[in-house]
C-alpha cells in the first residue's frame, strides 16, 4: 500500500509581466487565464494556491472561491515565489505537506493527467525534484531556443538542460536528427520534496544556470537529482497576447 502522501499545488502568478502585462487576468472565453490554471489543478491535487504579489489577482482568485496568498514582489523566480508561499500556508494552520507541485500560471489547459505524472514520482521515497519531457515532433521545435531540451540517463533523470538542441548528431545533418534519434522537450512543471525546496532556492546562482538563464542547472551543478516522466500530452503556454489570440 502507498504511502499517504500530502501534495500541496502552488501557482505562482505575476502581473507585471514585459512581454504581457496582467497576463494572470487576460479573458480566455469568459474565464480569466488564472481561473483556468487553478480549475485544472484542482482535479489532480487537493489543496492549491495561487501565490501573487499583487493584489488585482488576489481579489480574483477570492472572487472564484480559490485560494490565494500574498507573496513579495522581489523574487527573481516562480520557485522563489512557491518557497516563500508554502512557508506562509504552513503558518497558517493548515499543517505541513510532503510534495510542492509548481504549476505554471501561463498554462490554462494543463491536462490532470500531466499532474498525476508528476506526483507518482514521489511514491519513490528517493526523489528530490521531478518534472515532464515531451518528445518533440517538428524542426522548429527542435531548434528553437525558446523550448528547453533535456537529456536523461536510463533511469530517467534529467543529465542537462539546454536552449540548444541536445544532443549534437556528430556526421549527420541536421535535416535528419529528427528521423535518428528522440529528443526530447521541457514542459515546465516541478514537484519538490518539502525538504528540498527551501535548500535549492537558498542556493547561488550557478555559472551554467547564467550561461543558460535556466534555473533547473543551478540545481543539477550543486548534485540534486531531477526525476523525469515523458507525457504525451502538448503544453501550451501563453507568454504573448499573440500566444492568446491564438486560442480565441
Amino acid at each position: 500500500m502507498l504511502k499517504s502522501i500530502r501534495f500541496i499545488g502552488i501557482i505562482p502568478a505575476r502581473y507585471a509581466s514585459t512581454r504581457f502585462p496582467g497576463k494572470p487576468l487576460a479573458l480566455i472565453h469568459g474565464k480569466t487565464m488564472i481561473q483556468r490554471v487553478y480549475e485544472q489543478a484542482s482535479k489532480a491535487i487537493e489543496t492549491v494556491f495561487v501565490a501573487t504579489d499583487d493584489d488585482r489577482i488576489f481579489k480574483a482568485v477570492k472572487n472564484f472561491g480559490g485560494k490565494a496568498v500574498l507573496t513579495s514582489e522581489s523574487h527573481k523566480s516562480g520557485t522563489d515565489r512557491c518557497a516563500e508561499a508554502l512557508r506562509n500556508v504552513e503558518k497558517d494552520g493548515s499543517g505541513t505537506y510532503d510534495v510542492v507541485l509548481n504549476v505554471q500560471g501561463d498554462e490554462p489547459f494543463i491536462e490532470p493527467e500531466q499532474l498525476e505524472l508528476v506526483k507518482s514520482c514521489f511514491y519513490s521515497g528517493k526523489t528530490q525534484i521531478a518534472t515532464l519531457v515531451k518528445a518533440i515532433c517538428s524542426a522548429e521545435e527542435l531548434f528553437d531556443p525558446n523550448r528547453p531540451k533535456v537529456t536523461v540517463n536510463k533511469n530517467l533523470e534529467a543529465i542537462y538542460f539546454s536552449r540548444s538542441t541536445i544532443p549534437f548528431l556528430c556526421g549527420r545533418e541536421p535535416d535528419s536528427w529528427l528521423a535518428s534519434h528522440t529528443f526530447y522537450r521541457h514542459i515546465g512543471l516541478y514537484g519538490f520534496r518539502r525538504d528540498i525546496l527551501p535548500e535549492i532556492t537558498a542556493l547561488p546562482q550557478s555559472p551554467l544556470e547564467l550561461a543558460e538563464s535556466l534555473e533547473q542547472l543551478r540545481w543539477i551543478e550543486n548534485g540534486y537529482r531531477i526525476a523525469v516522466k515523458i507525457t504525451a500530452s502538448e503544453s501550451f503556454g501563453i507568454d504573448t497576447p499573440e500566444d492568446l489570440a491564438k486560442l480565441l
